[in-house]
């Protein structure tokens, strides 16, 4: 004790100076943040080891000392070898904390913890058990066995010659659970006798009997029947199961040669049960191995369709694959693309929402959430998953739950005041009457459409039911405690408590698995009810119990039964049953001694007619998938009603639009989406780090379309159309040329209209003063020859204006080249003659003067014209341009314009007129410092000079410019350097000629 005082006083030290705190480490490198307990004072831990570590070494010197003391049996040696491994850990302690990232090293530390407790306490007494044999000491051996857990006392039970088990949850509010891991978990009874399921216990009870009463199906063998609780629980489920399959045996004898069972029910060849997914996995591994075969009437996982895995199991109920199916094809079909979804944290929830997932992906439907809810934490759970629907965007809810979570949700839901939710049911809960008759959640659930187990009637079955009667059935404990909920009083004279002390008897042998005193306080509350007169009946009661016309599970129950009479029958039959003993013994198997191997060999083959003419048979371990498409819609008197709207056979899915009122009483199809529908004319931009569903809509650009909502791209349109402002349709594309109708045609036309104008009018003024000194000094004939050239160029622009034809692009071309050269070639030949002139006035070039007479530059220019009509002859004779459609222009509009169908014509052409143009330029250039008063070869240098600036820059331009603004660059470049000419030569004169006339004399000109 002293020894221990010293590591207290010690750790009460540390710990009142320095304790260690919690600590969020961000050091470990990934997505989470581990919350450990980081020590504030490395030496207090640091004393706390070294002081264990200090015991340990001195243990284990002593002990090693000690080990040849002369004992049978030392312990030195134990504890040496004990304190040898207690070292070795935590000396690889040290390292191995150090460096574990995260939460691995409080594993790590927990880890040494057992490692360092096992040897010095099992080893030991392994030790000690092996000594103890070697010295003689006697060992003492169990010679009986027991089965784990008690047996519930409640059951259903019925003798026969062959007994087939059933299992059902019969409560719906299931055990807490008491769990400290150093004892069996301690279980408290389960409460709240469930309707539903005592249908379908009554359900299978019917069927053996009227199966008894058939003559034909297993004659002269009784079927009996033994029915269990469990409860919804896991390990009680397995226990119940066990229970039935090896005949509930309470104990075995070990002390025997052989092991004998103590006394019990006889053992079941086959169990109709599996109320759930889960509960038949578990079933069907545990029961594998015996080949007990097993009928489940509501697992409906997919996993369980696996022969393979579960060679000994069978459903009456289809697969989820199916109602997955349906359910994910109603979310496609009313265009419900985010959806919020609930399920039960089980195999049934997990798979059935992973089928959905599967089916709807690549299809435009996305999941907001997905929310799990436990059975045992069920309060909880609806209240966050009530919060997370009511924050959530999604419309429309899917819940794959047990109709008792759903409804403890839709009462959440309720508080809340959220009641503008579409549900989506599937067959666990969408035919529940416990939820269509609650008032309270009617607004809240009104309009859910669901998957429902395909109804069918049981003939019979209803009269079965009403004649219920705890007189009639004295040993029915079931059919009490229903008669004690429905009526409130205690039925028959049987001794409530006579039945209740023997089960706690039988239940104190087991005190960790039930509690005493709560079936204590059970039997207390029913002895406080007052005794039933004995006129209570459910014969004209109107209750759910009795309520038989659309039977689904039931009828599942039923089936199952059915199913196992049969293969019963097959198996009991015997071909030669009138030949001697021994030759059909091999063949034929006696109900005393069934084997579950054989049974399950014939249940395979099952094929047969239900009393009610169905064809019934197992496809592998499934039958074929019929399922009712039901609605939930509100009536006068207050409770919801079941609208049949629909069925599914298989993967066809046929539904009644018109008959759906959905949430709110509303005929209005509800809207679920993330983003609204892209319309028309638009496509889908996904945004990124967010799901599928969640898009913007971008407009498609022009020449673009989508002609279909939520378009994921747009298409271009043909080259021949364009889409429309809408950007929804193709159209053709409008003609489009350089028209007299518009303000750029207009205003062209007006600029060469009015060019030709004043031209004709400077023609008119050298006319009128050509006997002047100004108009004869500048070669007067030519200079009215100029102005027709100058005024054909103002003209010939018009011909490029309006719809090109054939005729309109060859003339065009054709005029504008003709009317150019005859222009420079005017305009070259008076430079000559200025050249000539001043040259003749040199002694010895009065020949030069002869040549350059007016006859000579009459033809001159006709020469110099002829060449550009010969040039233009052969180009329009060959290859003509000709009206072409430009599609390249991107834009609503084609262009029509004249095509240039050989380049080298037009180049020739406009070569041509850029030679002379040049030719012209550097003879003027030459002139332009000649002696005289009025030179007009300067005018001619200026003119020229603005002539090739001009056509240096239509190139460029016409080349760039779109449509029909080719066609302008050339007009304009045309007009351009017929203005310039026209300005530049003839405005000086016609200033002289008209404001200053005492200027246009010879003198004047002649003057230096």
């Amino acid at each position: 004790m002293r020894l221990l005082f010293i590591q207290v006083i010690i750790c009460a030290i540390w710990l009142s100076l320095s304790p260690p705190v919690p600590h969020h480490d961000l050091g470990f490198q990934g997505s989470k943040v581990t919350l450990k307990c980081a020590m504030a004072s490395l030496v207090g831990f640091s004393l706390v080891l070294g002081y264990i570590g200090l015991l340990a070494c001195t243990c284990l010197i002593l002990a090693f000392l000690a080990r040849k003391l002369p004992d049978n049996f030392n312990e030195a040696k134990l504890i040496t070898f004990s304190m040898l491994i207690f070292c070795a850990v935590w000396v690889a302690f040290v390292p191995a904390y150090v460096s574990s990232p995260g939460k691995t090293a409080a594993s790590m530390s927990w880890l040494l913890w057992v490692l360092t407790r096992w040897p010095s306490s099992a080893l030991s007494l392994l030790l000690l058990c092996v000594v103890g044999r070697q010295m003689g000491v006697e060992v003492v051996q169990a010679v009986v066995c027991s089965r784990w857990g008690a047996q519930r006392n409640k059951s259903l039970s019925q003798d026969g010659d062959v007994i087939i088990g059933g299992l059902f949850n019969l409560y719906y509010i299931p055990s807490a659970l008491e769990q400290d891991f150093i004892k069996l978990p301690h279980y408290k009874p389960c409460t709240g006798l469930d309707l539903e399921p005592l249908k379908y216990t009554y359900a299978m009870t019917f069927a053996v009997e009227e199966i008894n009463r058939n003559s034909t199906l297993l004659p002269g063998v009784k079927l009996g029947y033994r029915i269990v609780d469990s409860c919804g629980r896991y390990p009680w489920a397995l226990q119940a199961a066990l229970s039935l399959v090896g005949g509930d045996k309470h104990s075995c004898n070990l002390t025997a040669s052989t092991p004998r069972l103590s006394s019990g029910g006889p053992p079941v060849p086959l169990l109709i049960g599996a109320s759930s997914s889960t509960i038949g996995i578990i079933l069907s591994r545990i029961l594998g191995p015996l080949s007990v075969p097993t009928i489940s009437y509501l697992a409906s996982c997919p996993c369980l369709s696996d022969s393979q895995e579960f060679p000994n199991f069978f459903r009456t109920i289809p697969s989820d694959i199916y109602q997955a199916w349906a359910i994910a094809q109603l979310a496609i079909h009313f265009h419900w693309t985010w959806i919020g979804a609930v399920l039960e944290n089980s195999d049934y929830g997990r798979l059935a929402i992973q089928v959905f997932q599967e089916e709807v992906e690549g299809k435009g439907v996305c999941l907001e959430f997905i929310e799990t809810v436990h059975r045992e934490t069920i309060v909880s759970d609806a209240r966050r998953v009530a919060l997370t629907i009511q924050a959530s965007t999604a419309r429309v809810i899917l819940i794959f739950c047990w109709y008792t979570d759903v409804k403890e949700l839709f009462m959440e839901l309720t508080k809340r005041n959220v009641t503008d939710r579409q549900f989506l049911a599937s067959e666990a809960w969408s035919t529940s009457d416990d939820l269509l008759q609650d008032l309270a959640i009617s607004k809240v659930a009104s309009g859910v459409l669901g998957v429902a187990i395909q109804s069918s009637t049981i003939p019979g079955f209803e009269n079965y039911l009403r004649n219920l009667h705890p007189i009639r059935r004295p040993d029915d404990e079931f059919l009490r405690e229903f008669w004690e909920k429905e009526f409130g009083c205690s039925p028959g004279d049987k001794p409530l408590f006579s039945n209740s002390s023997s089960s706690l008897k039988a239940r104190s042998d087991h005190p960790s698995n039930v509690s005493t005193s709560s079936l204590a306080k059970e039997s207390l509350q029913k002895a406080s009810l007052p005794p039933c007169s004995g006129t209570e009946t459910l014969e004209g009661l109107q209750h759910p119990f009795t309520d038989t016309s659309q039977l689904r599970v039931a009828y599942n129950v039923y089936l199952a039964v059915y199913a196992a009479a049969h293969a019963l029958h097959s198996l009991l039959s015997c071909p030669n049953r009138d030949s001697p003993p021994g030759n059909n013994r091999s063949t034929c198997s006696s109900p005393s001694h069934i084997k579950p191997i054989e049974l399950l060999q014939h249940l395979k083959k099952v094929n047969i007619t239900t009393p009610q003419g169905e064809m019934f048979h197992f496809q592998g371990a499934d039958i074929p998938a019929k399922y009712d498409l039901v609605n939930w819609q509100k009536t006068p008197e207050g409770p919801l009603k079941l609208v049949l709207i629909g069925r599914v056979d298989g993967f066809d899915l046929h539904l009644n639009e018109s008959a759906i009122q959905w949430s709110r009483g509303s005929s209005q199809v509800p809207v679920s989406v993330c983003s609204e529908s892209c319309r028309p004319g638009n496509r889908v931009a996904n945004r990124k780090g967010e799901p599928v569903c969640c898009f913007d809509c971008i407009p498609c650009a022009e020449g673009e379309i989508s002609n279909t909502s939520d378009s994921p791209h747009c298409e271009r349109c043909p080259s021949e159309f364009w889409s429309n402002a809408k950007r929804t349709a193709c159209i053709p594309r409008q003609l489009d040329f350089l028209s007299f109708n518009e303000t750029l045609g207009i205003t062209l036309a007006t600029a060469a209209v009015s060019g030709a104008t004043v031209t004709t009018a400077v023609f008119v003024v050298f006319l009128y003063y050509r006997q002047t000194p100004m108009v004869r000094a500048n070669n007067s004939e030519l200079s009215f020859l100029l102005l027709l050239s100058l005024k054909l160029c103002f003209l010939c622009s018009l011909v490029f204006i309006g719809r090109p034809s054939v005729w309109s692009c060859q003339f065009q071309q054709a005029a504008f080249g003709i009317s150019f050269v005859l222009c420079l070639s005017c305009l070259l030949v008076k430079t000559i003659v200025v050249l000539a002139v001043f040259r003749s006035a040199r002694p010895g070039a009065e020949a030069l003067m002869k040549c350059f007479g007016p006859g000579q530059q009459r033809g001159s220019v006709c020469l110099c014209t002829c060449i550009q009509v010969i040039i233009c002859a052969i180009w329009l004779s060959l290859s003509p341009p000709v009206p072409h459609h430009d599609l390249g222009f991107q834009g609503s509009k084609v262009t029509l314009k004249c095509a240039m169908a050989s380049l080298v014509g037009f180049s020739l052409v406009l070569g041509y007129i850029g030679l002379l143009a040049c030719t012209c330029l550097i003879l003027a250039f030459l002139a332009r410092k000649l002696p005289d008063n009025f030179n007009e070869a300067k005018l001619i240098t200026f003119s020229m000079l603005i002539f090739c600036a001009v056509w240096v820059a239509f190139v460029p331009a016409y080349v760039s410019s779109p449509g029909k603004y080719v066609v302008a660059v050339e007009i304009f470049a045309i007009l351009a350097s017929t203005y310039g000419l026209l300005l530049c030569i003839f405005a000086p004169k016609c200033f002289i000629i008209l404001l200053r006339p005492e200027k246009n004399t010879k003198k004047h000109l002649m003057a230096r």
